[in-house]
């Protein structure tokens, strides 16, 4: 059976970490998966059946600097180990292919440890693959920088990279809208689609998800994907609840995401009553938003495919918005369509 290694770093969110489960989902079918992971654990989180995960030291980007997840380790010390790990893991798996998530059209600072993994694969001449969002993750760049990057993402690509996987849909979005050296790189180019999330295969329902599930009232479902963005746009809906107990029987679930500040989660838990109920993260999700009257997000890569595929009718505040949560134009009276 082919080998196949791959790799994923999430830095703030965790919708790298979903969606590329469930690329190794459909992979693990056919070849032997090493999944190796460089983000921060979720408890809960279900890999598939059958992958080998191995976690690096977590690191996160905090003020555009990488840092360890345990403040106890030092960051440079921290990439030394990651660094050679990662080598270890590739003699050791000795993979057909190599799959890495992003790289090089984002996650530059991760080029401490990808260059010296992509000159192994290089030099044993191993299948490398970059796989990739429909819209590159450049948020944090203005223009000018991003533009000045194209001609160091072309050549990483020519030098390095067999393949480049897009998960989105050319009809919607392609490539050389946001990259225009599309026409000067040397390797093959393919649309995947979309990847949509699975339903869980063995995650156990609590009693709690039991019972919220089989209720009649309507229920409205808010979601700020990993947590470190969204906190307004929750304290909104958590505000909003409270208009509504007087106007219609509803029941609000929030979740956090897993990586939501202590102090802002415990600032949403203080709303927390019969009507609303404030928790960190659920595997089933899914199952949350096909019982769902309405849906609340930020409208990330993964939220909105589980919006496409469940039907329910959303609500999405883009993330460029945040700061007009944060001068409240969305006040909580006007968050819910006046149907509500």
């Amino acid at each position: 059976m082919k080998k196949i290694m791959f790799y994923c770093q999430y830095l703030a969110g965790m919708g790298h970490l979903v969606r590329s489960t469930e690329i190794i989902r459909s992979l693990v079918k056919e070849f032997k998966v090493y999944f190796v992971n460089g983000g921060q654990p979720i408890s809960e989180f279900e890999f598939p059946a059958g992958v080998t995960v191995i976690h690096l030291p977590p690191i996160v980007e905090e003020e555009g600097k990488l840092a360890a997840v345990d403040p106890a380790q030092n960051i440079e010390a921290v990439k030394e180990i990651r660094k050679n790990q990662l080598l270890h893991i590739f003699e050791q798996f000795h993979p057909d292919c190599l799959i890495i998530e992003c790289f090089p059209f984002s996650k530059h600072k991760l080029k401490f440890e990808l260059i010296p993994l992509l000159d192994r694969a290089k030099a044993t001449r191993t299948k490398t693959v970059c796989s990739l969002r429909d819209l590159i993750m450049t948020q944090t760049l203005l223009a000018t920088a991003w533009a000045k990057r194209y001609d160091k993402v072309r050549d990483l690509i020519n030098q390095y990279f067999d393949l480049v996987l897009i998960h989105g849909d050319p009809q919607v979005q392609r490539l050389e809208e946001q990259f225009p050296q599309v026409d000067r790189l040397n390797c093959e180019l393919y649309y995947t689609g979309y990847v949509a999330q699975s339903l869980p295969e063995r995650s156990p329902w609590s009693e709690e998800d039991l019972a919220t599930l089989s209720q009649f009232t309507p229920m409205m479902v808010a979601s700020a994907g990993g947590g470190r963005f969204g906190y307004e746009l929750l304290h909104a809906v958590a505000a909003a609840s409270q208009i509504l107990e007087t106007r219609l029987p509803h029941q609000f679930q929030l979740f956090t995401g897993p990586f939501m500040p202590d102090e802002q989660v415990a600032k949403l838990q203080s709303f927390s009553n019969s009507k609303l109920t404030v928790r960190r993260y659920t595997p089933h999700l899914l199952q949350y938003l096909e019982r769902a009257d309405l849906s609340i997000s930020l409208g990330g890569y993964n939220t909105t495919m589980n919006i496409l595929r469940t039907g329910v009718r959303s609500l999405v505040f883009q993330q460029q918005q945040k700061s007009k949560l944060e001068n409240k134009l969305f006040e909580p009276k006007n968050l819910l369509p006046e149907a509500f």
